[in-house]
């Protein structure tokens, strides 16, 4: 039986910290959806508020890049749950 190694153990903390942290925002999408507000404002809010924890943790440079590289990762479909066949 393979040992787990310590950045294996990181890694597997930090996977468990982002399954939760994408709990909170569902159910902050879902609250908020129940208070009447339309999903695109809340996604919207929700890019603002990334992308400004984002520049106050990494700076405006890497922030950036990071959002250069975000129309091929969306025409890849990282972000797509659900796939339509047409």
């Amino acid at each position: 039986m393979a040992q787990m190694t310590e950045q294996d153990a990181d890694e597997a903390e930090f996977a468990a910290q982002r399954r939760a942290a994408f709990m909170y925002m569902s159910e902050a999408f879902a609250e908020g959806r129940m208070d009447g507000i339309e999903g695109d404002c809340l996604a919207q809010a929700a890019l603002f508020a990334a992308l400004k924890e984002f520049v106050e943790t990494y700076g405006e440079e890497p922030v950036a890049a990071f959002a250069e590289r975000l129309p091929e990762r969306i025409r890849r479909g990282e972000f797509t749950v659900e796939r339509t066949r047409q």
